[in-house]
C-alpha cells in the first residue's frame, strides 16, 4: 500500500506540474528541453549517464560533488527520439528514466561517481527502483567507450565480491547510445517544490531500503 501511495503520489505531482508549469515559468510536457549549463572553454569535462529509478532523486548525490558541472534528469536507452516524460513513465518507450552528469574529471573520477551511483540504487532489484515498477525505472549505467566500461565492470564486480549485498548484482552495464532532457519542470525538482519531493521520496522508502541494502555505507539522506 504504501508503494501504491507513492507510486500515485508522483503521479499527481507530475500532473499538476504540467498543469502548473507555464504560471510557474516552466515548459510544458514535450515542449523544449532546459538550457544547457555553459563552462569555460579552458575547462575539461567528461559525461556520465546513470540510469537509478525516480531522476528527482538520483540528482542530489551527484550535485554534491566537487567537480560536478551538471547533473540533468532525462531519458536513455531507447530508440525513440525525444520521449516525453508521460511516454516514458507509462512504458510505452525502451527508455530509463536516467540522469546526464557532466564532471570535471581533474577534480572527480569516474570511478568516484561510480560509487555513490551504486550506494544511491538497490543494485539487487530488477523489476525497477524501490516502489517504482517497471522497466522504465531498472537501473543500467551506460557507458562512453572502453574506459568506462572497463572501470563500471570493475566497480560492479569489486561490490559483488565485497559480500556486501544479499543477492546478485542485476543492474546492466549498456553501450551509451542517446540522452534526451526531460521537460523543465523536472530539472532540480527536490530544489523547486521541497516538500512535494521528501514526500515522494519518503512514501516510496527509498532511503529505508537504501540502509537496509547498504548498511553502514549507505549515504545521507538526500
Amino acid at each position: 500500500m504504501g508503494a501504491d501511495l507513492a507510486r500515485l503520489s508522483r503521479i499527481l505531482l507530475v500532473a499538476t506540474a504540467v498543469a502548473w508549469g507555464p504560471a510557474l515559468g516552466h515548459a510544458d510536457a514535450g515542449t523544449a528541453a532546459p538550457p544547457t549549463p555553459s563552462t569555460p572553454a579552458s575547462a575539461p569535462a567528461d559525461t556520465a549517464t546513470f540510469a537509478g529509478g525516480c531522476f528527482w532523486c538520483m540528482e542530489p548525490p551527484f550535485e554534491a560533488l566537487a567537480g560536478v558541472i551538471s547533473v540533468t534528469s532525462g531519458f536513455s536507452g531507447g530508440p525513440e527520439k525525444n520521449p516525453t516524460y508521460n511516454q516514458v513513465s507509462a512504458g510505452l518507450t525502451g527508455h530509463l528514466e536516467s540522469i546526464q552528469v557532466v564532471y570535471n574529471p581533474k577534480k572527480v573520477s569516474y570511478a568516484k561517481l561510480l560509487d555513490v551511483y551504486w550506494h544511491n540504487i538497490d543494485p539487487t532489484q530488477d523489476d525497477g527502483q524501490f516502489c517504482d515498477h517497471g522497466k522504465q525505472y531498472r537501473s543500467a549505467i551506460f557507458c562512453r567507450g572502453a574506459a568506462q566500461r572497463s572501470k563500471a565492470e570493475e566497480s560492479k564486480h569489486a561490490i559483488q565480491a565485497s559480500k556486501v549485498l544479499k543477492g546478485p548484482i542485476v543492474t546492466r552495464i549498456l553501450p551509451f547510445a542517446a540522452f534526451y532532457p526531460a521537460e523543465a519542470y523536472h530539472q532540480d525538482y527536490y530544489k523547486k517544490n521541497p516538500e512535494d519531493y521528501h514526500a515522494y521520496r519518503t512514501g516510496c522508502g527509498r532511503d529505508q531500503r537504501l540502509r537496509a541494502v547498504w548498511g553502514a555505507a549507505a549515504p545521507p539522506h538526500s
